[in-house]
């Protein structure tokens, strides 16, 4: 049970959660506001204009699109499955590369839903330039907005879409393709990518939990930060980072897009120490299964991916000795990679 005081804090820090947000909402506002007063959409757009453009598209779409494994495995991908004389579903616009491709592929026509506006816009402007306007429709929607007979002629044979991030599950695939399945694809129709796989591993590495967690700075103790440390899964590139792997290798759960659930779950898993060290956390990547043979992976080796790997803290790092077993709940839940109830049995050195 929490405390008078922690009641207090948690208290303090909603309400700070929401004036941070409602910050947010009046600069943009703002900024509409500056944009109307000075003709702003009439022409060139102005400095207010731009800067809150380029907000609204996340960075990451850059070393995405220049990521040239993941373009050509999707591209393989798309030949090798799309139906004859498919109309396919597109979700996650980004630029239209991916409608682009399959249009190339010889879809006989494309719905492809861009639920941010700004980047609907560059994606309309893209397949116009390449003269496929008259095969790829944009829409600025969520796909769970999507209405059959309105936003798309009929439901598709083949829907792709590339919305995981470092951890597969972080961008909301399973709900998505959960509502996919149900709406908007037709009976017999194909999923693109079809499968994904999560394994990890113990990491001990100090400079990658201190990504996460803090307790002084200049002489200072400013632990209560902590507070606010990601509960959950985020990117860390390993490669970059002082590091040691524990554990071998180990799958922590997999998903069938295709025909299996897309439900929240958690999973109890089992991984050995290799070696003497300190646990922090995992060291989390995916595997996923496009269809037709395709296979993309961001392990801790495929240098080239642009997605980093994962880390999934502890709440408190963990000191080993090989060969000790290390059991846990692993949950995805909310887009979310988590582990509690960590249950340690320790192997007293040169017994067997």
């Amino acid at each position: 049970m929490l405390s008078t005081s922690e009641n207090g804090l948690n208290a303090r820090l909603l309400l700070a959660s929401m004036q941070t947000a409602l910050d947010s909402a009046r600069e943009s506002m703002d900024t509409i506001r500056d944009m109307l007063a000075t003709g702003g959409g009439s022409g060139e757009p102005d400095e207010a204009a731009l800067a809150a453009a380029i907000r609204s598209v996340p960075r990451w779409h850059f070393a995405m699109l220049n990521d040239l494994e993941r373009s050509d495995a999707y591209a393989v991908a798309l030949e090798r499955v799309l139906p004859p004389n498919a109309h396919v579903l597109d979700i996650g616009s980004g630029t239209g590369l991916l409608a682009m491709m399959v249009a190339r592929a010889g879809a006989a026509s494309v719905t492809t839903c861009e639920q941010n506006p700004m980047l609907a816009e560059v994606t309309r402007q893209i397949v116009a330039k390449h003269g496929l306007s008259d095969v790829i429709t944009v829409v600025a929607k969520r796909s769970v907005d999507l209405v059959v007979g309105v936003d798309m002629p009929r439901r598709a044979d083949l829907i792709v879409s590339e919305i995981v991030d470092c951890g597969l599950i972080g961008e909301g695939v399973l709900p998505t393709v959960e509502h996919a399945r149900e709406h908007l694809l037709a009976p017999g129709g194909v999923l693109l990518p079809e499968s994904g796989r999560v394994f990890g591993a113990l990491l001990d590495s100090v400079a990658v939990d201190r990504l996460n967690r803090v307790q002084f700075a200049g002489g200072f103790d400013v632990g209560l930060l902590n507070g606010l440390a990601t509960r959950g899964h985020f990117p860390v590139r390993l490669n970059t980072w002082p590091h040691r792997v524990l554990s071998p290798t180990a799958e922590l759960c997999s998903f069938d897009f295709a025909r299996g659930s897309a439900a929240d779950g958690s999973a109890e898993v089992e991984l050995h120490a290799a070696e003497d060290g300190v646990a922090h956390g995992m060291v989390v990547w995916f595997e996923m299964s496009l269809g037709g043979g395709i296979v993309l992976r961001n392990s801790p080796d495929n240098l080239a991916s642009h997605w980093m790997q994962a880390f999934v803290p502890f709440v408190e790092p963990i000191e080993l000795s090989a060969g000790d077993r290390v059991e846990m709940l692993f949950s995805w839940q909310n887009c979310r990679l988590s582990v509690s109830k960590i249950n340690v049995s320790t192997t007293m050195k040169g017994m067997q």
